[in-house]
């Protein structure tokens, strides 16, 4: 589906609007992810990253052998966590 529209002023920014045949086509709602490719704006749907690179986090405090709890509420807990809660 090819159309032709304008740029408009939107507040202290710029945009278009699009469609909602091409946002429903493209699965485009929400937060979306715009990059500038070879001249040409690409917007798509905003992919949440989950996790990434936890893979090679995880191999990296292996090999350094680096087994520190992250959540050890010795260093960061409140007073609340480490002598009125009772576990």
């Amino acid at each position: 589906m090819d159309m032709e529209t304008t740029i408009i002023k939107i507040g202290n920014s710029q945009g278009v609007r699009i469609p909602k045949p091409m946002l429903k086509q493209c699965g485009l709602s929400g937060r979306v992810e715009m990059t500038v490719k070879e001249n040409e704006l690409v917007i798509r749907p905003h992919q949440r990253k989950i996790r990434e690179n936890w893979d090679e986090a995880y191999q990296k405090m292996a090999f350094e052998k680096d087994e520190r709890i992250v959540d050890d509420l010795s260093e960061s807990g409140t007073k609340w966590d480490t002598e009125e809660w009772e576990w």
